[in-house]
């Protein structure tokens, strides 16, 4: 059993929202069209993602994810990605916080439990003593996993990376049997979690799934 994120930490003005999926899924596309249609609707609206969204963090993020890089181990990968995110968290998502602002965050830490822990094999219980120790309890209002079975998620992220090439496909090139333990692993924290995961189907068109999300997120935004 995954265990769930760290404990709520000091609240604030704004609303933090967390988009996770497999690669390919399309949660990128959706965050950017949630963005504007919350800003269409006078919000105030800041993008982040994980690993990224920082200069500091894009630099973590160029290791992490060039398939040249095959050496990493699976604990200095762990690391890495909680290096980026407390930078993420103190220089962008917080301040964002603060001011009152809606945060969408592409990945966070649930990305982490279910690619380093489910895949990887390392202990949930590591990954939840570094988030504490990066994020200081901070934790979404709310996480939209979109969900797509395993062929389609390697199909659509060949066919991104044959697009915009291979230079952040490491994970992409995982096994299958790496990437079916990612996905057990998500649909075991939103099952943890129902309150706080809003579970979408990604195969349906993008319209269809960006008003889903719209309606579902209605009451927290």
């Amino acid at each position: 059993m995954l265990a769930s994120s760290a404990a709520q930490g000091t609240t604030h003005p704004g609303c933090f929202l967390t988009f996770e999926g497999m690669d390919g899924c399309g949660k990128t596309t959706q965050l950017r069209l949630l963005a504007q249609y919350l800003r269409e609707r006078g919000r105030t609206v800041v993008e982040t993602v994980e690993p990224g969204g920082t200069d500091i963090g894009r630099q973590i993020r160029r290791i992490l994810l060039d398939p040249a890089n095959t050496a990493i181990h699976a604990r200095t990968e762990l690391l890495l990605y909680f290096a980026s995110r407390a930078q993420n968290v103190e220089e962008v998502i917080r301040p964002a916080l603060d001011a009152g602002s809606v945060v969408l965050c592409d990945r966070f830490t649930d990305s982490t439990l279910v690619y380093q822990g489910c895949g990887r094999g390392l202990a949930a219980g590591s990954v939840l003593e570094l988030d504490r120790i990066a994020c200081e309890g901070l934790r979404p209002s709310a996480t939209v996993l979109i969900d797509i079975d395993l062929e389609t998620s390697l199909n659509r992220a060949k066919r991104r990376n044959e697009k915009y090439g291979q230079s952040e496909s490491r994970i992409d090139d995982e096994s299958a049997a790496f990437h079916d333990e990612v996905r057990k692993g998500y649909l075991a924290l939103a099952s943890a979690e129902p309150e706080r995961f809003i579970v979408i189907d990604g195969r349906a068109g993008i319209g269809d799934v960006a008003r889903r999300i719209q309606e579902a997120l209605h009451d927290r935004v």
